[in-house]
């Protein structure tokens, strides 16, 4: 149901329903299968907490996804009535009627419906149920398929569970304010009650500095989390966190203690991280740090994405990244918000020669890079050849020099969008937003599109805002 499009019928029947509770829930008892979303939908975008945790409880699929609806701080009320009516099912019998939820994913994925396809007749029923953890519903059927066939143990060697195997999916972020703790031991009270048959899947996870969290980390399978974000924990405890988590494919780091006193621990997280096979994205940010060129020769092989945000780079730290394992096969490349000076060129074209073969995504935004930085580093960056996002937003540079740039970056066929810079020539005093000239930017967009039309590359775009 989009808010902004006109309401039909149909919808104003649902929302007047909806206008009481009471008699919404009553009436879901008789609503027809095919209502089901729509009247999810609408309950949750309207918060009708008591309405939710009725329809969990006799959802007519195997799988409910929050999916494309707007998940927002207010929404916290939302899951905890759907956790609380999620109901755990006794052991599939021959009954055809009664509740059918067994997932119950509360995870915003723009390109997720509310429910799988009812055609999809093969298990697993839902494209998003867990892969990796034995509790899952996957591995747990998968074992009874095992046991059921011929050939294998007789089905009665294996002890049958009296509740059906259930997954609850949530992203969990662990920062310590007391809407958070309530949310969190309501979920510890769930997974409790279900002695066992529900399976909590975190597979985003963030820890907001060193908070006493060790009690809902035992609730969680580190082998299902794929992404998690850290901010100012000890590095002792983010390797611990990593020894355990085996499927993960993004790790974010913030403000963590990489200092030469602490050199046992950096070791051993040195050691652990050049291990990580599975790890495809690294994400550094605040991390002004001795060690860090330490850091950059012990990145995965397989890396493909790169985050290096305030983590003031030196020419040391450049030179290491550009002979790192995944050098020359990384994809997307963010140096943004570390100065990288007329000295610093050298190491950095360097670089960019070294990951021209496979780039894709290159950000050096507020990296205060000069005309004279920036003209050095054009031949190199010319031949990135599979370049297809450039963003260099924010950095002082006249436009003589973006003319030139646009000159040579009009050969990348691949590359579509530009983020460049305001000219200085546009701000009445330099890098005050607020005594920008409109009219003089007008007259440099006009400029940047007439030479794109001059060499048929109305593909390109070039901007100035980075939406």
């Amino acid at each position: 149901m989009d808010k902004n499009a006109p309401a039909t019928l149909l919808d104003l029947a649902v929302r007047s329903l909806l206008s009481n509770e009471r008699v919404a829930i009553h009436a879901l008892e008789e609503l027809p299968r095919g209502m089901f979303i729509l009247f999810f939908t609408a309950a949750f975008l309207g918060g009708h907490k008591k309405v939710l945790k009725a329809m969990v409880r006799i959802w007519p699929f195997p799988c409910l996804h929050v999916g494309t609806l707007s998940v927002q701080e207010s929404q916290y009320d939302n899951f905890e009535a759907m956790i609380d009516g999620l109901q755990i099912l006794p052991a599939r019998n021959s009954s055809s009627w009664g509740p059918k939820l067994r997932i119950l994913d509360l995870r915003q994925d723009p390109g997720c419906r509310t429910t799988c396809s009812g055609i999809r007749t093969t298990f697993p029923f839902c494209f998003r149920s867990c892969v990796h953890s034995q509790h899952s519903i996957v591995k747990i059927e998968e074992a009874q398929h095992r046991v059921r066939c011929p050939g294998t143990v007789n089905s009665e060697s294996e002890p049958q569970s009296s509740r059906e195997p259930m997954e609850l999916l949530v992203d969990i972020s662990l920062d310590g304010t007391s809407r958070t703790k309530q949310f969190l031991s309501l979920l510890r009270n769930k997974v409790q009650q279900s002695v066992g048959s529900l399976h909590l899947c975190c597979r985003d996870l963030k820890i907001d500095r060193r908070l006493a969290h060790e009690h809902i980390l035992q609730l969680l399978d580190m082998g299902c989390i794929d992404h998690l974000k850290v901010d100012e924990i000890y590095l002792s405890e983010l390797t611990r966190l990593l020894a355990q988590m085996t499927h993960l494919h993004r790790l974010s780091m913030s403000h963590i203690p990489f200092t030469s006193y602490m050199r046992r621990s950096f070791g051993t997280f040195l050691a652990h991280l050049g291990q990580m096979d599975t790890l495809q994205e690294i994400s550094l940010s605040y991390c002004h740090t001795h060690p860090l060129h330490e850091l950059l020769r012990c990145l995965p092989p397989q890396l493909d994405a790169l985050y290096l945000s305030f983590c003031g780079l030196s020419n040391r730290d450049i030179t290491v990244l550009s002979q790192s394992p995944p050098a020359t096969h990384l994809r997307l490349l963010s140096l943004s918000n570390n100065e990288i000076s007329w000295e610093l060129s050298e190491s950095f074209q360097t670089l960019l020669a070294s990951v021209s073969g496979t780039l894709q995504h290159l950000e050096i935004d507020n990296c205060l890079i000069t005309d004279s930085t920036l003209t050095a580093v054009i031949p190199a960056l010319s031949r990135c050849s599979h370049l297809r996002v450039f963003s260099f937003a924010s950095n002082p540079i006249t436009m003589r020099v973006l003319t030139s740039l646009l000159q040579h970056l009009t050969n990348l066929m691949e590359l579509k969008r530009v983020i460049y810079p305001v000219p200085v020539h546009c701000y009445e005093q330099l890098r005050d937003p607020g005594s920008l000239n409109q009219q003089k930017l007008s007259e440099v967009q006009a400029q940047l599109k007439t030479m794109l039309q001059a060499v048929k590359r109305n593909d390109m775009r070039w901007t100035s805002s980075p939406e």
